[in-house]
């Protein structure tokens, strides 16, 4: 949080984007866990409104993911830019709600033109992502944001969050789950990355039609299988079918009426759910629906069958053991600021 003394030395304008910036994110985080249904960290209840026996309702899977798009934006352009379509930023910030930075307040300040959260930062470069000891991925990440519209820091949070790392931090391209055919960067199954390569429209499966390792029915040889799986080591193969297939899975997201987009940390939350569960069990967690059987078997491939069985005897069940080790995994390593320039 930054302190008073620091908001002073800001422009009228730069303070107006820290504190909108500083309330969506509380926001964002806030509906994130409620609406799953997790406890709150300060020990309040959240009921969640996709538990079991609820209806599910629009509005509530609106703000599942993030925030409703405010009531003041209607007609405006869905990329909340800064862009001539929506209002002139005010140039100061009394008029922003006094007081704590409840959760109410947070919802009210969200209210404000989106300009104020949308204004770059003196000297920012848009779609510029600090690495460290990651920085020969740059260029790659930049090609992979070009081809899917989905931010470098968004693709580096997934990339941080999945890969093995070095003592320095740096990501290891030959990353692999000794519990799961996770491999690479990306720790892509087989199964995925097959399915990715047979789908029209990708990166891969241009790469795969181009060598020759799919038959004339689209479908992958099984004689040319291993040549395509061991393409999951090469960092930028990987990067960009982690690109790909986060484009897809946020587009899937949207079409059932998620705000993915609300900020940079529910689109980067919303795209690693859709890559670590893959979509068809990513919609089914949103749901509360993923069976005890299933949940499982996600856990223990994740952390281990012994880790797994403490887990779940703490939680009472599998479900809600799978469920609370994800939100809180999301939670510390999901996070695309770390790499926003």
């Amino acid at each position: 949080m930054i302190h008073r003394t620091d908001l002073a030395a800001l422009t009228p304008a730069q303070r107006a984007n820290v504190i909108y910036a500083q309330a969506q994110s509380e926001l964002s985080t806030r509906l994130w866990r409620a609406a799953i249904g997790d406890t709150d960290r300060d020990g309040e209840k959240s009921r969640s409104p996709l538990g079991a026996g609820s209806d599910m309702a629009m509005d509530s899977l609106l703000e599942l993911l993030g925030t409703q798009a405010p009531k003041s934006a209607k007609g405006k352009c869905k990329c909340q830019c800064a862009c001539a379509c929506h209002d002139d930023a005010p140039d100061e910030v009394a008029a922003l709600p006094k007081g704590p930075m409840t959760a109410e307040r947070a919802r009210a300040v969200a209210e404000r033109p989106a300009a104020l959260a949308s204004a770059p930062a003196a000297g920012a470069v848009a779609g510029a992502v600090s690495l460290g000891n990651n920085a020969r991925y740059a260029d790659t990440l930049a090609a992979a944001e070009a081809r899917s519209g989905v931010p470098s820091s968004a693709l580096a949070a997934i990339i941080n969050a999945e890969a093995g790392k070095g003592q320095d931090g740096s990501w290891n391209p030959l990353s692999r789950n000794p519990r799961s055919s996770a491999a690479g960067l990306g720790q892509f199954l087989s199964g995925t990355w097959q399915t990715l390569a047979e789908q029209g429209g990708t990166w891969l499966n241009e790469v795969a039609r181009a060598r020759g390792w799919l038959k004339d029915n689209g479908k992958v040889d099984p004689s040319r299988r291993s040549e395509l799986l061991a393409l999951r080591y090469d960092p930028k193969a990987s990067i960009l079918t982690i690109a790909d297939m986060a484009r897809n899975n946020l587009q899937h997201f949207e079409s059932a009426g998620l705000n993915v987009r609300a900020d940079s940390e529910t689109l980067a939350k919303a795209a690693y759910l859709g890559h670590h569960l893959g979509l068809g069990d990513a919609k089914k967690f949103l749901a509360g629906n993923i069976d005890s059987a299933r949940a499982r078997q996600l856990l223990t491939a994740q952390i281990g069958g012994s880790a797994a069985e403490q887990r779940i005897a703490s939680a009472g069940d599998a479900t809600r053991a799978h469920r609370k080790w994800l939100l809180e995994f999301i939670d510390r390593h999901v996070q695309p600021d770390k790499f926003a320039s």
